[in-house]
């Protein structure tokens, strides 16, 4: 596995060679990263996350070499659109892969349930729109119950409960979103001090990053999480079955499941890293 460690100069040369095939045939080439851990630092509040300065500029630049460039998050996409600009996109909820006409950057929000379209208008899933209501009413009854320092993230079509700022917590955060799950049919997933409620609809960003990738020669996902692990299995189906080239890339620190480092090609070191590797790829 190809490393840069934090005073790396990015790449160094087992890392450019792990890339190269990304960069054969720059026009049939996905690039897809995650944004929180990825291109923003972790924050105790999520609502202060901000990536990573230069972001969109890199994200432009990788849109204008590569066939398809798109940020694929459990944040809502308008969260996304606010962060990184409108995208130029047409048509998100169609053929996402190289052909299309335009070179924007996608933005996926809600692991999928969510796309950004032209000017920045938001699609929503119909199979996951319908848990809309189970979704706000678990989000309240977990928002009234929840100890000090944990935080109820509402997000539309999901809530999420974070402990970071109450690591004691944890096991109040885990028994809670279990017991909403059982009650509403919501599906919950872990992630970094932090457990998420979602529909129970087969969507997440190993689908996403299928649809993204179609038609594709290569592709790269850069992600930090758990919730990232289907993307990067995806990527191994697609080089296994399809003969794709694909570079999974994880975004390390201190706080790191060793499930994400495993399954990685490639392992930088926390979000600053992550952007000059992409900003590399829009350079190289």
């Amino acid at each position: 596995m190809a490393s840069d460690g934090p005073t790396d100069r990015l790449p160094t040369p087992e890392t450019r060679q792990a890339l190269a095939p990304l960069l054969v045939d720059p026009a049939h080439t996905a690039i897809v990263s995650d944004f929180d851990g990825t291109l923003s630092p972790i924050v105790d509040e999520p609502a202060n996350a901000r990536a990573v300065p230069g972001t969109a500029g890199v994200l432009a630049r990788l849109a204008d070499r590569f066939g398809v460039v798109a940020v694929v998050s459990g944040r809502p996409a308008s969260f996304l659109v606010e962060q990184l600009g409108p995208t130029s996109a047409s048509g998100a909820e169609g053929s996402p892969g190289p052909h299309r006409d335009d070179r924007g950057v996608q933005f996926v929000g809600l692991y999928g349930l969510e796309r950004s379209g032209q000017n920045g208008t938001i699609k929503t899933q119909r199979a996951g729109a319908r848990w809309r209501s189970a979704v706000e009413a678990a989000a309240l009854r977990l928002g009234s119950a929840a100890p000090t320092g944990v935080v109820v993230e509402p997000k539309g079509l999901a809530v999420t409960v974070h402990w970071r700022r109450a690591p004691e917590a944890a096991e109040w955060a885990q028994a809670a979103a279990s017991a909403e799950a059982a009650r509403t049919g919501l599906r919950a997933h872990l992630g970094r001090m932090s457990v998420e409620l979602r529909p129970d609809v087969d969507v997440d960003k190993g689908t996403v990053t299928r649809e993204l990738t179609a038609g594709c020669s290569a592709a790269c996902y850069v992600g930090d999480d758990l919730g990232d692990l289907p993307a990067f299995a995806a990527l191994g189906d697609l080089a296994r079955h399809d003969g794709m080239a694909t570079v999974s890339i994880a975004v390390v620190d201190d706080e790191s499941a060793p499930e994400v480092i495993e399954a990685a090609d490639i392992t930088v070191n926390g979000p600053a890293k992550a952007l000059q590797l992409l900003a590399w790829l829009a350079e190289g």
